[in-house]
């Protein structure tokens, strides 16, 4: 029965890794983004028992799929992610007991981790170096669909406004601007539908996806009102 005892232990120090990390980042990428991952990611698995994900790789590289986001680290730790993790895969086999160097779990854990990234995904499409395990690995699939998932609908509205200030990118502008984080919906987040692997992620996003539809619908609506001309009886 997953977890075991040793899978449990190894899990819970994943996840308090992940929160001292992550406590500097923003509400975009924060350690909720990534419990939703985890549990979007877990509920995919699952529903794809007939493949054989193996639930540990897929929740633990869930758990630390954004801890080396570019965006937040220099460009030296984020250069070696394997080496980066080596020490934390260490310490499960010392202090919990599970070995996932020996077994090679804790290499394809990294390599989710590493090629999770819609970014990464595009660069290597359009440098013709997509490989058969791209298109073969459910547990990289599970987390994929899963972070994927949480870009759009009404999370993902709210992250995209919660990046914008960050950045402090306006969050709509007249026609013309392309700065903005309502043209950041027409560049990436309405394509994500597309690029979804798992049946369950793509039955998901398609609710999720038009629920962007429907706020851009209401953006636009706002934007262009004119006040309706009220009748005065005498």
């Amino acid at each position: 029965m997953y977890p075991n005892i040793q899978e449990q232990g190894a899990l819970q120090a994943a996840e308090n890794f992940m929160n001292e990390i992550m406590a500097r980042y923003d509400p975009s990428h924060d350690a909720f983004h990534v419990q939703r991952v985890r549990k979007t990611a877990l509920s995919i698995a699952r529903a794809l028992f007939a493949q054989q994900p193996d639930l540990l790789v897929v929740e633990l590289a869930a758990l630390l799929h954004d801890v080396l986001d570019k965006k937040y680290v220099s460009e030296i730790e984020a250069a070696d992610p394997y080496g980066y993790f080596l020490p934390f895969f260490q310490s499960l086999s010392s202090e919990h007991g599970l070995d996932l160097i020996s077994d090679g779990r804790a290499r394809q854990i990294v390599k989710v981790v590493e090629n999770v990234s819609w970014t990464t995904e595009k660069e290597l499409r359009s440098t013709g170096r997509i490989e058969e395990w791209h298109r073969v690995c459910v547990e990289l699939h599970c987390v994929q669909d899963a972070d994927r998932l949480d870009a759009i609908g009404a999370f993902g509205i709210m992250r995209c406004a919660a990046y914008s200030a960050v950045v402090n990118r306006p969050l709509h502008a007249p026609p013309g601007r392309l700065d903005t984080a309502v043209q950041h919906f027409y560049d990436k987040l309405l394509h994500i539908q597309e690029r979804l692997k798992t049946e369950p992620g793509k039955q998901m996003g398609a609710k999720r996806h038009q629920f962007m539809v429907d706020f851009l619908n209401s953006v636009e609506n706002e934007y262009n009102a004119k006040a309706l001309e009220v009748a005065c009886t005498a």
